[in-house]
């Protein structure tokens, strides 16, 4: 059974507020959102970066609007679960602009998306005003649809180059409390790692957190007691992929050999059958 784009939306809200907390290994193309689909995580989001990337781009919003919704809407029409897209800083400069994108996101299939506040490739966040009615212009969008968009508002502000503040913890709360009044859902507060201080963040500004997850971050049963509700992984798992892919090739090169591409590629057959099986429900839609 099929479900609707705005019964997508409600059940990726829904899932911040669950018993489990909502984890992420983000996507980068279709065939790896397939993947996270077939191990049944709830929902799929996705990475600037790592789309970014493949189509020969650096992260830091190089890559053109049209160029990432065109990458998130096959991937919204390949999977049959909600998809929250990172729209690094919404590829806009004004509420107008982001007003337009919002509305191109909720055509593309997605259902969410993460809206940063930092600036030339996180060296600075932007002002505050000016990101409340980003997020402002979103909730709009979402009103004149009947899609509600789910925001994971980011803060640069702990590990921007220039922070605004010499008290990056106190500036991220204050971000945090403004973006959650203008309508975020979930507020994403990347660099943050120390438990003690995430625990302290979420009593200064109580709701959905997401944390960024990787080396150097604590386990996920760790951030599950202190109330985390969200946890990501940005780019790296689609780094991770070239870093296997260098790994692959430098063997390849240098002993002749085979050993990591046997032991880590997926058998053609479950590929086909995979994208076999997106067809047919593509087929059965029509």
């Amino acid at each position: 059974m099929t479900i609707s784009q705005k019964q997508k939306a409600d059940k990726l809200r829904a899932l911040h507020n669950g018993p489990d907390i909502l984890l992420f290994a983000n996507a980068w193309d279709v065939a790896s959102a397939c993947i996270l689909e077939r191990l049944e995580f709830p929902a799929i989001a996705t990475t600037s970066a790592g789309i970014a990337n493949t189509l020969g781009y650096a992260d830091g919003q190089q890559i053109t609007s049209l160029e990432m919704l065109r990458v998130v809407s096959h991937i919204a029409r390949a999977v049959s679960i909600p998809v929250t897209a990172d729209m690094e800083a919404g590829y806009s400069t004004s509420a107008i602009q982001m007003h337009q994108v919002a509305l191109q996101l909720i055509e593309a299939g997605a259902v969410g998306l993460n809206l940063e506040d930092g600036e030339d490739d996180e060296a600075r966040v932007s002002e505050t005003q000016a990101h409340v009615e980003k997020i402002q212009a979103v909730k709009e969008a979402s009103r004149q649809s009947g899609i509600p968009l789910v925001i994971n508002a980011r803060t640069d502000a702990y590990w921007a180059t220039e922070s605004p503040s010499a008290n990056r913890f106190a500036e991220s709360v204050r971000r945090a409390n403004l973006y959650r009044e203008a309508g975020a859902d979930c507020i994403f507060v990347p660099g943050m790692k120390k438990i003690d201080e995430i625990k302290k963040f979420l009593q200064e500004s109580p709701g959905p957190m997401n944390v960024l997850g990787g080396p150097g971050a604590p386990t996920i049963e760790e951030l599950k007691a202190a109330g985390v509700r969200r946890v990501s992984l940005g780019s790296g798992p689609s780094r991770a992929a070239l870093g296997l892919l260098r790994e692959i090739a430098s063997e390849l090169k240098s002993k002749g050999t085979y050993e990591r591409v046997a032991r880590y590629m997926i058998p053609a057959s479950e590929v086909n059958a995979m994208f076999s099986a997106r067809k047919k429900s593509a087929d059965q839609k029509s």
